[in-house]
């Protein structure tokens, strides 16, 4: 946007406020004329040189008049009417200054003009008043005689409206058909009103605002846009912030559609809203900054802040002010923001209203943004621009005409300006001083912009001329722009280079060492643009196989020097091959795939080869390969070579590329004949000569397989030549590739080639060369599955593979019921092999599907030493199937006890804690009889013989006593774990003991429980406590957790009744029996504590609670509220008087003749007046009391409550 302040405006309207005292501007319309409002009731009208025409009205008129409200001009610039704040409106010749029309009784008088428009038509204006009134005003003259019409459109009674708009349609658009209806938008305080004045009044559309901010100001805005390929007009209205869009179209019938568009939401408050152009708007919030929004992106382009500008508002008009203030206080809320007539459109220029000066905004033209740009240094941003303006993806475009390709011309004119600009700037900001790479950076920031808007412009010509002889200055320059290149030629924008740009190209990528780039560079440029003989000399010197290959197809239809070339370097003279180098690796697959894609018919690396030379082609690489010697071969040479060669490189890759080549062969009979000649050939380097591995002999055996079994095989290949190549593979006497030999015959069995042996001989050899999964493919097959048990069985390498197979034979469909019973009985009668070669998967076979079995199994299984069977078999949890799920009977759990306590009694436990189904009273003896006393202690806790478990964790006292002596601390470790399982015991059973059992254990604490484990008596006791520190810790920690089951004084009772503590122990506990009474003295003061603040805090609620009920209260009147006398007077009874809370006061008999409610002894008053007002505003009775706390309180003297 273009920001320019009207200084002439501004200075003469100083001038006039100061020498006619014209007063403060006040509004302001536009047309080809600029008029300016005051307070004191002028108007000044401006040409466009800003020079003062006409001074409207005078100081007098606008004492009686007040300040001039709102302008507006026709739409040819002929007459001026006039709006005033007390009311009235004049119209005035805009060629003579001349009043033509005061009109006062257009509307209701005591109202200020809010508004006043023309319409397109020049008889017809349309005004608003602060009453919130329509008015629509007919001009008349007759016999010379000027009279004005008045029409209410819309009474203010019905809604206040604070905003309207015509619809005005420029000379290009009078014939629209939408104009003859003479639309016009009104904006009220709740919804947006559309009707039409012509030919009769009538309303096209109402819509709603909803839920807005009541100080939101309405905002009207009409323009002719282009929707569907159709202009027509479209409505922008806003209040708050959401601008909702309306467009107005007429169909073929004549019948008016106002259509609802996207709406466009901002995070501000609107308080301004005009368009500038069919696709630009401009919005100003309330913090007066503008925004610039391209409505069908609905993109913001700009903002402006206008704070400077100090705009006019008309909130004085909206208060109307001039005439009392008479306005809805609505409307007073909304007018604190109004600014309608401080902002005026007018041909795409957008003027403000300050309280000092006149401001313009426009659109720059797109020259004049990107110039903006140049002079910043900005050519990063200004090509961007540029480019948007060329692709018509711009928005809010200025002063581009024409046809596209025209104006694609003439913005890629400028374009090409700026870059050569942007050229020379990047040489003459180079850093001169520095290292290479700051240079090279500010290069490389630079350089690929000016070629990437090139080659968009198409315009390599300026890319390779003028661009570059003028970063060919400078070195570094040179260089990024060279190495710049590539990623435009891999991406193949660039396909064709000069002479001089090639030959720096491939120069500076030499001499840097990038031969990568420059291979890569090769295969993607023109083949006309290339020095044959320079790149040829290039790629044999360094190596650049895949651009020797595309100048040798490309440039001289030659593809067959290549193939000889690669495969010479594979190939020694003497008929050897070596070990190859990785560059030899990549050169031989390089030559793999350059067959295949010859015999294919692509190009390699990339493209395809032409459609006439691809049966050409193919027949010179059949020819090359077929070839008996190459050229200038030396006698030792072997026949075959290249096919030899590549045999020796990759066999197996190799067979791939002459597979994919067979598959294309159809009714070729020369292509056919090639085919049988390969496989001859093939044949006879393979078979007949000792060089190559089984597995290489396998694959090409493999391959004829696979060809042979095709429908359409024309293949001949002697059978005899089978049966030799599964002797050689399944050879007894050679053990070495044992693995490899027996995969290659798989695969060529599977492919296929088994209808070319005989399945006896083939079974026999198999199994003598121990080819175990020959034998289970051929037994597969006659449906032997009881024989591929031992398949599995026999093989080292597949052997625990067997429990797979077993299951999935007993398990999955598709296979008969004999078949299954044979792999079954197989499996029962190896159980014991399957057991040693993984007892986890043997348990959980058994338990899938040997579960009736596992009684009878069990014996002979008992001579397992570690009894890991029968645990994974009664256990789910430890089968590798954690969903196996097996009920045994208890005798296999007891065996499995047995076994545990035999060979691994540390597993004794967790096993009686994971397994449920066995007998507790076997299991007890059991543990007894191998004398494993916490697992005896844990069964018994089970059965619920907690004391019994108690006795026997206490069987330790078979120990000897420990001394002071350091070596026998292992044992007191010892009696601290048996302390620990006590200890525990106790804690696990004392909730479901009562007092007196849970005492049982007492006489043994807190000396005892520590003495029992050992011989008890006296000598030994005191010699173990006063020689170890550590047996004093273990009574102290008995002590403790006796204390959360077991009464404190009971506990001091057993301490000072212990034999051991009679004489003289009593200070070895001294620290414990302090510490039991400071805890208590501690929360003895805690509770003292708390029951002084409950006590605090209740007393305080009760005084509160007295306080409020007993407050007086004061009523507001002398008299009942019911029966309206005055309770003074009546003196002839004892009336009982309720006073409310709220002030309200009521007879006893009244009030109970209304709302009085019976409630055992007493009476539930409420105030019969507030109850009521408030039931007639929606509450319901009784709810007056509760809204309003304190105030409008209705409860009795009686009820309140504190903090009523």
């Amino acid at each position: 946007m273009r920001h320019n302040v009207l200084k002439g405006i501004s200075a003469q309207m100083a001038s006039a406020a100061d020498k006619v005292d014209a007063g403060l501007p006040t509004a302001l319309t536009v047309s080809s004329v600029i008029a300016v409002g005051t307070s004191h009731g002028l108007a000044l009208v401006f040409d466009t040189n800003q020079a003062l025409r006409l001074c409207l009205g005078s100081v007098a008129e606008g004492v009686e008049y007040g300040a001039v409200s709102a302008l507006s001009i026709n739409h040819d610039c002929t007459r001026l009417l006039c709006g005033f704040a007390k009311g009235q409106i004049t119209m005035w010749d805009l060629a003579n200054g001349k009043l033509l029309r005061t009109i006062t009784d257009a509307h209701p008088p005591g109202t200020a003009i809010l508004h006043v428009k023309f319409t397109d038509d020049p008889t017809l204006a349309v005004c608003n008043d602060s009453g919130g009134s329509v008015f629509e005003l007919t001009f008349r003259r007759v016999m010379g005689l000027r009279s004005c019409d008045s029409r209410c459109l819309f009474s203010g009674s019905k809604g206040e409206v604070c905003c309207v708009e015509p619809l005005h349609a420029s000379t290009q658009l009078r014939d629209h058909p939408i104009t003859q209806h003479a639309l016009l938008a009104m904006a009220s305080l709740t919804k947006i009103l559309v009707i039409g004045l012509k030919p009769s009044l009538k309303v096209w559309m109402t819509f709603p605002y909803g839920k807005v901010d009541p100080a939101s100001v309405p905002q009207l805005a009409w323009q002719f846009v282009v929707a569907h390929k159709m202009v027509n007009p479209m409505l922008a209205f806003c209040r708050g912030d959401t601008v909702h869009f309306l467009l107005v179209k007429k169909d073929e019938s004549g019948v008016i559609h106002v259509i609802k568009q996207r709406q466009l939401h901002l995070n501000c408050d609107l308080i301004s809203l005009t368009w500038i152009n069919s696709r630009t708007l401009l919005l100003l919030d309330s913090s007066e900054r503008l925004h610039v929004l391209d409505r069908p992106s609905q993109e913001e382009l700009e903002t402006v802040d206008l704070s400077e500008v100090q705009l006019v508002y008309n909130s004085s008009h909206f208060k109307s002010l001039a005439t009392g203030g008479n306005v809805s206080q609505a409307l007073a809320l909304v007018g604190e923001k109004a600014c309608y007539q401080s902002v005026c459109c007018y041909s795409g220029q957008v003027v403000f209203l300050g309280t000092k000066s006149v401001h313009m905004m426009t659109l720059r033209n797109w020259r004049e943004r990107v110039e903006h740009l140049l002079k910043q240094e900005k050519f990063v941003e200004a090509l961007s621009l540029a480019w948007s303006f060329h692709e018509g993806t711009a928005k809010a475009v200025v002063g581009l005409y024409g046809d596209p390709a025209k104006r694609k011309s003439v913005v890629a004119d400028k374009m090409v300006e700026i870059l050569l600009l942007y050229a020379d700037r990047s040489l003459k900001k180079c850093p001169e001083q520095g290292r290479i790479q700051v240079m090279e950076q500010h290069f490389q920031d630079m350089v690929p912009i000016m070629v990437d808007y090139c080659l968009l412009l198409h315009r390599t010509d300026l890319l390779f001329g003028q661009i570059y002889s003028r970063l060919v200055e400078n070195s570094v320059a040179k260089g990024v722009f060279l190495e710049s290149l590539e990623p435009y030629i891999l991406s193949e924008r660039i396909g064709c280079l000069t002479a001089p740009i090639m030959r720096d190209l491939l120069s500076h990528f030499q001499e840097n060492g990038m031969m990568d780039s420059v291979e890569n560079c090769l295969v993607h440029m023109d083949i006309t643009s290339l020095d044959i003989q320079q790149v040829v000399q290039m790629c044999w010197e360094h190596q650049l196989y895949d651009a020797m290959i595309y100048v040798f197809n490309s440039g001289m239809n030659d593809y067959i020097s290549p193939m000889e070339v690669s495969s010479a370097c594979l190939y020694t003279v003497r008929g050897g091959f070596i070990t190859l180098e990785d560059e030899q690796v990549v050169m031989g697959n390089k030559l793999l795939v350059y067959i295949s894609c010859s015999l294919a018919g692509r190009a390699y690396p990339l493209g395809d080869i032409p459609e006439d030379l691809v049966p050409l082609v193919k027949n010179q690489v059949f020819e090359f390969l077929i070839r008996l010697h190459t050229p200038e071969a030396p006698e030792e040479e072997e026949v075959y070579p290249y096919i030899h060669t590549l045999l020796h490189f990759d066999t197996r890759e190799f067979l791939n590329v002459l597979a994919l080549t067979f598959e294309d062969f159809k009714n070729d009979k020369q292509a056919l004949e090639y085919q049988q000649r390969i496989v001859d050939i093939l044949l006879k380097v393979m078979v007949e000569t000792s060089d190559f591995t089984p597995s290489q002999v396998g694959c090409l055996f493999t391959f004829l397989a696979r060809q042979l079994a095709k429908p359409d095989n024309t293949l001949f290949v002697n059978r005899k030549l089978f049966d030799q190549v599964l002797e050689f593979l399944c050879s007894p006497d050679d053990d070495s590739r044992h693995t490899e030999r027996q995969q290659v015959l798989l695969e060529l069995l599977q492919v296929g080639g088994v209808i070319q042996f005989d399945e006896g001989r083939l079974l026999s050899l198999a199994e003598k060369a121990e080819f175990y999964q020959i034998c289970e493919f051929v037994y597969e097959k006659k449906h032997l599955y009881d024989k591929i048990f031992f398949c599995y069985l026999k093989d080292p390498m597949r052997r625990e593979e067997i429990f797979n197979y077993v299951h999935n034979m007993l398990s999955m469909p598709g296979y008969r019921p004999q078949e299954r019973h044979s792999v079954r009985e197989k499996a029962l009668e190896h159980i014991q092999e399957l057991v040693a070669i993984d007892p986890a998967k043997a348990a959980d076979l058994m338990a899938l599907h040997f579960a009736q079995e596992v009684e009878v199994l069990n014996v002979p299984l008992r001579t397992i030493s570690d009894g890991r069977l029968p645990r994974s078999c009664v256990l789910p949890s430890e089968a590798t199937r954690p969903q196996v799920s097996l009920r045994l009977g208890p005798g296999v759990h007891e065996c499995h006890v047995d076994l545990l306590c035999r060979f691994s009694p540390q597993k004794v436990i967790d096993f009686l804690k994971a397994s449920k189904d066995y007998r507790l009273e076997e299991a007890v003896q059991i543990t007894r009889q191998h004398a494993l006393h916490a697992a005896t202690a844990y069964l018994l806790e089970r059965k619920g013989d907690v004391l019994g478990a108690f006795q026997v964790l206490l069987q330790v006292r078979g120990i000897k006593p420990p001394t002071c002596d350091p070596q026998k601390e292992g044992r007191l470790q010892r009696v601290e774990e048996v302390l620990q399982e006590v200890i525990a015991l106790c804690h696990r059973s004392s909730q479901g003991l009562d007092q007196q059992q849970r005492e049982v254990c007492v006489p043994h604490t807190p000396a005892h429980s520590v003495m029992w484990c050992f011989p008890l008596n006296k000598r030994t006791c005191s010699v173990a406590l006063s020689c170890s520190p550590s047996l004093k810790e273990l009574t102290m920690q008995v002590l403790n957790s006796m204390s959360s089951f077991i009464s404190l004084p009971a506990i001091v009772q057993r301490i000072l009744q212990d034999p051991v503590y009679g004489k003289g122990k009593l200070a070895e506990i001294q620290g414990l029996i302090l510490g039991m009474l400071e805890t208590f003295t501690y929360e003895q003061t805690l509770l003292e504590t708390t029951t002084n603040l409950l006590n605090q805090d209740l007393h305080w609620s009760l005084s509160h609670l007295r306080s409020a009920v007993s407050r007086a209260l004061h009523p507001r009147f002398d008299h009942c509220n019911i029966c309206l006398q005055q309770y003074k007077r009546r003196q002839e009874g004892a009336d009982e008087i309720v006073v409310f809370s709220c002030g309200h006061l009521y007879h006893c008999q009244c009030l109970q003749s209304k709302c009085c409610t019976q409630l055992e002894w007493t009476l539930a008053w409420s105030c019969y007046k507030c109850t009521s007002s408030q039931g007639r505003r929606g509450a319901g009775p009784g709810r007056a009391c509760d809204e309003e706390p304190g105030r409008g309180r209705s409860s009795s003297l009686a009820q309140v409550r504190v903090g009523g």
